[in-house]
């Protein structure tokens, strides 16, 4: 399944309920910097993509990309979370010391069991 394409049937609700929290723990498992927590979440062949071509990254760069290791530490506010089938949209705040502010907007697809199957990243390109 390529990131973005829609299954058919979707998952059932249950299943996109466990999606959503499966989102919002991974940012606060990032935010606290446990990895393994956040890794708990991921499906077994997670697509994650930030930046560049789309590919099956090892599990640690998926970690890196969803809780960075190198630059500060922060701490995620969201501000939106939309639910449709096996895709979940996050909008937020990512905030770091000193005074770094950025928005974010991850799409998340879910796997059948509700595990994090894919993400793709988007930052605001606005400086207040």
């Amino acid at each position: 399944m390529v990131l973005g394409e829609r299954r058919l049937p979707p998952p059932s609700d249950a299943v996109t309920a466990v999606g959503v929290d499966h989102v919002r723990l991974s940012y606060l498992y990032a935010d606290e910097g446990d990895l393994e927590g956040l890794e708990s979440l991921l499906h077994e062949q997670p697509q994650f993509r930030a930046v560049g071509p789309l590919s099956p990254p090892p599990r640690s760069e998926v970690l890196e990309v969803l809780a960075p290791t190198r630059g500060p530490r922060g701490t995620h506010r969201l501000l939106r979370v939309i639910a449709d089938g096996d895709c979940i949209a996050a909008v937020g705040r990512f905030t770091a010391a000193p005074a770094t502010e950025v928005e974010f907007a991850d799409i998340f697809t879910i796997a059948d069991d509700g595990l994090l199957l894919g993400c793709r990243r988007f930052y605001s390109t606005n400086s207040r």
